[in-house]
């Protein structure tokens, strides 16, 4: 953490909070999955697709391992629950 960080309160990037965050008050809506991928750090990542309010939305999330043990839930085109902020409708999850 740098010394602007210190002074203007910039909290570190927690992933596995943003996650709880949106599982407790992340509105739902209807996706899809658009691609899978595996990152040089073996994580498993799948590409989605939703749409707000006639918006078309692409985001990316990494599958965690609850998810991992049911594979044929995440092919492209099989149809998933999206998490999302309605404060920040980029910031979105998978279920």
């Amino acid at each position: 953490m740098g010394f602007f960080d210190k002074i203007f309160g910039k909290k570190e990037f927690d992933p596995n909070e943003r996650r709880r965050r949106l599982l407790e008050t992340g509105r739902i809506t209807d996706g899809s999955i658009k691609d899978t991928k595996t990152d040089a750090d073996g994580r498993e990542l799948v590409v989605f697709i939703y749409t707000l309010n006639g918006v078309d939305f692409e985001s990316a999330d990494e599958l965690t391992p609850e998810q991992r043990l049911t594979p044929e839930k995440y092919v492209p085109g099989a149809k998933v629950g999206v998490r999302f902020d309605p404060r920040n409708q980029y910031d979105s999850i998978v279920e």
